[in-house]
């Protein structure tokens, strides 16, 4: 049990370790960002706004809340550090996201946000199950021996399209210009470090708990927006 809580508190403090260093490279980041816009003040940077999740955040706190802090960490980790030095269950758990997002394509608008994920987390459960039976093992253990292999390019290729993917946060359509790429190069340096944990920590859960602290630190920011 000792030799267990030392591996716990090493990764927990590796944890709040690279937290620290990602709310950092944020902070440079918007230092650069601040000195650029002073440089070119043509650089608009309000041309873009986030119009669904500021309504969302207003109308709704409470579902913003939940869906920031619980929903979203844990099924955009799964579309995106499953990959990275994966186990079997990684890869079953990253296929099972990604049939998740086309199975929201056909749940009506008008089911209650709180019903239609509950429903969602018992259909990762049943479909991970189901796939961890159906995939020949042998199979799982080849792909997840190619894709560790290949870990850093998958790394940060993953980094990089997780930032993208968040285009969608501002434009209807898939675009990109130098505001909306500045716009998203703070979600670039995200996935760069919920990567980074997953590496060091080797379980899905530290890049969901940091992903999760993450948009927590933003939410309670944005408190004044909301009261």
């Amino acid at each position: 049990m000792n030799t267990l809580n030392h591996i716990t508190f090493f990764k927990i403090k590796n944890l709040l370790r690279n937290y620290g260093w990602l709310l950092l490279a944020y902070f440079f980041f918007f230092s650069l960002l601040g000195i650029l816009q002073v440089l070119f003040p043509e650089l608009d940077m309000l041309q873009y706004e986030q119009g669904d999740l500021n309504s969302l955040m207003k109308e709704e706190p409470w579902k913003f809340a939940i869906l920031a802090v619980i929903i979203a960490p844990i099924l955009e980790e799964g579309m995106f550090r499953t990959l990275i030095r994966p186990s079997p269950n990684d890869f079953i758990y990253f296929l099972c996201c990604w049939v998740l997002m086309v199975m929201l394509i056909f749940i009506p608008v008008e089911v209650h946000w709180a019903i239609k994920y509950i429903f969602l987390i018992m259909f990762i459960a049943i479909t991970f199950l189901f796939l961890r039976e159906a995939i020949p093992l042998q199979f799982q253990f080849k792909a997840c021996g190619i894709l560790s292999r290949n870990y850093v390019g998958v790394w940060v290729l993953t980094a990089i399209i997780f930032g993208l993917v968040h285009i969608s946060n501002y434009v209807d359509s898939f675009q990109v210009d130098l505001v909306l790429f500045l716009m998203i190069v703070p979600r670039i340096i995200a996935g760069f470090y919920f990567g980074k944990i997953k590496v060091e920590n080797k379980t899905m859960i530290w890049p969901i708990a940091m992903h999760a602290m993450n948009n927590a630190t933003v939410l309670i920011l944005l408190l004044p927006r909301i009261l």
